[in-house]
C-alpha cells in the first residue's frame, strides 16, 4: 500500500521509465563505476550466503549481481513497472527461488509478506531520497535484520562538490539547491513531478546508532564527476582516470567521504 501523494508520484515516474531505464544508463561509464564501487563496498561487510532485503530494487541489476555471489534477494520496490522489469529480466532466477519480488513503500515495511529476519538491508542510488520520512524507514530495520546483520544505503547528500563548483559557470539554481533543501526540492522523470530531500550521514546514524554500530562512510563521485555529467568519461578518458584514482585515495577521507553525490553507508546491528 502507498500512503502518501509523494510515493504516488514517484511510483509513477519509475513507472514510467522503467522500460527505457537499463537503456539510459547502459552505455554510461560513470553509472557502471558507480555500480562497481557500491558492489564492492557491500561485499566487504557480506556473509557467506547473505539474505537481502533490497529496498528500490528497480529493475534487478544489483539483485541478479548478488545472486550470482551465492546470495538470495528478496527485491521491494514502489513501482510497479520496475518491479515487472525484474520479473522479465531475472525470470529464472525468481523461478529458482534465488530472487523473490514484492511491491511494497519502503515506509511500510511492516507490511512485508517477507520479514525476514534478514542478513542485510541495501538500497542503492538514492531511492531513499524520495521520502521526507527516512526516519521512519531507520526505524523499522532493527526488526527485519539478524543480530549481526548489516545495512549499506546509498544515499544523494546535502552537499556535492561538484554541484558547489557549477557557481563558477553561472549555475546559481543547481548549484545551491542541496543545500536549501529542507523541504524537499521537485525533481521530474518522463513528466511526472515528485519531490526528493537530501541527508547526511550523520543523519542516518544518529537515527540508527542506539542499535548499531558505523562500520564505514565513503564519498561517491566526490572527485569523479557526477554520471548526470554524461559522456565525461568518453570524451575524456585519461582525465577521468586520474580523478578515479584520486576518489580511490580519498573516499574514506574527510572531508571528501561527506562531498559526494552520494554517500555509501554501512551499519552493523549490535
Amino acid at each position: 500500500m502507498i500512503t502518501t501523494g509523494n510515493e504516488l508520484d514517484t511510483a509513477e515516474a519509475f513507472s514510467r521509465q522503467s522500460v527505457i531505464f537499463d537503456d539510459i544508463y547502459a552505455g554510461n561509464t560513470i553509472v557502471h563505476y558507480k555500480r562497481s564501487r557500491v558492489r564492492s563496498h557491500f561485499m566487504r561487510y557480506a556473509n557467506p550466503h547473505c539474505n537481502i532485503l533490497e529496498l528500490n530494487s528497480g529493475t534487478g541489476d544489483d539483485a541478479i549481481f548478488f545472486v550470482g555471489q551465492g546470495f538470495t534477494v528478496h527485491a521491494t520496490d514502489v513501482s510497479a513497472g520496475m518491479q515487472e522489469q525484474l520479473r522479465h529480466k531475472a525470470q529464472s532466477l525468481i523461478n529458482g527461488k534465488k530472487i523473490t519480488a514484492e511491491l511494497c513503500s519502503f515506509t511500510e515495511l511492516h507490511l512485508l509478506k517477507k520479514q525476514g529476519p534478514y542478513d542485510a538491508i541495501f538500497s542503492n542510488f538514492g531511492g531513499l531520497n524520495c521520502t521526507a520520512e527516512l526516519d521512519k524507514v531507520l526505524q523499522s530495520f532493527h526488526s527485519l535484520l539478524k543480530l549481526g546483520g548489516t545495512v549499506t544505503l546509498v544515499i544523494i547528500s546535502k552537499f556535492c562538490l561538484w554541484e558547489l563548483l557549477l557557481l563558477f559557470k553561472g549555475k546559481f539554481k543547481t548549484a545551491r539547491r542541496r543545500l536549501f533543501a529542507g523541504k524537499g526540492r521537485t525533481a521530474h522523470i518522463e513528466g511526472q513531478y515528485f519531490k526528493c530531500w537530501y541527508y547526511s550521514p550523520s543523519y542516518v546514524i544518529r537515527h540508527l546508532q542506539k542499535d548499531f554500530d558505523l562500520l564505514a562512510v565513503e564519498g561517491l563521485c566526490t572527485i569523479v564527476p557526477p554520471s548526470y555529467m554524461e559522456g565525461f568519461a568518453e570524451k575524456h578518458p585519461a582525465i577521468y582516470n586520474r580523478l578515479k584514482k584520486w576518489e580511490n585515495r580519498l573516499k574514506s577521507v574527510a572531508p571528501f567521504k561527506y562531498w559526494g553525490d552520494y554517500f555509501i553507508i554501512s551499519l552493523k546491528k549490535k
